[in-house]
């Protein structure tokens, strides 16, 4: 699998259906939802092709709403987390590109959640995207790993090692399918993710809210420092866990800290919000901004980390609310060696 930030053919995203998390068709929410979804499908349009998936139903009012720039497909789903049911593409040994479909169960068969469609997508978007495709046992989301290009993945003990996803497997049985499917051949296990997510509406523990890694060769790590959030300790014992670990040549991990926005609390409650789950494209790179004095800070950081990339601030609060961030609704399809795929 190559780096994020290694040469792409395009983006793919998924439309907000009309379901419990965006609300019913017609409503005030869903439309809130596909604005800040149309937002980031945009932003990337201005600097690779993007292909979005909209359910049969909403195939009109996604073509409306994206504009003629942006390829719409329709492809029957329940949600719009196209980071996490959507296939991982890898480049092969002779440099096409195929997509690895995992097994997508909703985030570990949560009772809120539906994914009888969404089990399909993967396979949906390796028809659309005209590449071979292989299957895999694990059951697994893209927004659970994160990987540098050179033989290392991010893996976290409570997604992979999750009862409600794979309650069988051990860290020798995950790391094994990694390896294969990917051409890793290093793991990091982080123990947990941030607070918010084991809250009932979460994915239990996804690494692309808490670390990635970057074209500079650095490790991102999200950083609270208001010691009254509870990711205040947590961010603490990842670092010392990441800063004892090594990459997949034996080299010490080279940790740089993205401070959190200053807000810790939104309708009362504590945010998860993370400048680290950001994604990164041709020539750009698609930040969550906060409307917070951080966004600045952060944008700077990511300059230094992915060099010769534009910073691009895309307001994600809306995306929050509903679960997740820009890079949990994108997925990068990489471009072939020698050519586009």
């Amino acid at each position: 699998m190559p780096a994020e930030w290694e040469p792409h053919a395009r983006t793919w995203m998924a439309f907000p259906p009309a379901n419990d998390t965006f609300g019913e068709q017609g409503s005030a929410s869903l439309d809130r939802a596909r604005r800040a979804w149309v937002r980031v499908a945009q932003t990337i349009a201005r600097y690779e092709p993007v292909t979005v998936l909209a359910d049969p139903a909403d195939l009109d009012r996604a073509r409306g709403m994206l504009g003629e720039d942006i390829t719409v497909e329709a492809v029957p789903l329940d949600d719009a987390w196209l980071r996490d049911s959507g296939p991982t593409f890898v480049q092969e040994p002779g440099g096409g590109v195929a997509a690895v479909d995992w097994v997508f169960n909703g985030w570990g068969a949560q009772h809120w959640a539906a994914w009888t469609e969404d089990a399909k997508v993967a396979a949906a978007v390796g028809r659309l995207a005209g590449v071979g495709a292989t299957t895999s046992d694990l059951v697994n989301e893209g927004g659970g790993f994160h990987v540098d290009g050179r033989g290392t993945v991010l893996l976290t003990d409570t997604v992979q090692l999750d009862p409600g996803r794979n309650p069988t497997a051990t860290k020798e049985s995950v790391e094994a399918e990694f390896h294969a499917r990917l051409g890793t051949r290093h793991a990091v296990w982080l123990p947990c993710g941030l607070t918010r997510d084991y809250d009932e509406f979460g994915t239990r523990g996804h690494v692309d809210i808490v670390a990635a890694f970057t074209a500079a060769g650095t490790l991102l790590l999200h950083r609270q420092d208001d010691p009254q959030h509870p990711d205040h300790e947590v961010t603490r014992r990842l670092r010392s866990v990441l800063a004892a670990a090594v990459d997949a040549d034996g080299a010490p991990l080279r940790i740089v800290d993205v401070p959190a926005p200053t807000a810790i609390r939104d309708d009362g409650e504590f945010v998860d919000w993370s400048y680290i789950n950001h994604y990164v494209a041709n020539g750009v790179v698609v930040l969550c901004a906060f409307d917070d004095p951080r966004d600045e800070v952060a944008a700077g950081i990511l300059a230094e980390a992915y060099p010769g990339r534009t910073i691009e601030l895309v307001d994600a609060r809306d995306i929050f609310a509903f679960g997740g961030g820009i890079h949990c609704i994108t997925q990068q399809q990489p471009r072939a060696r020698g050519g586009e795929q």
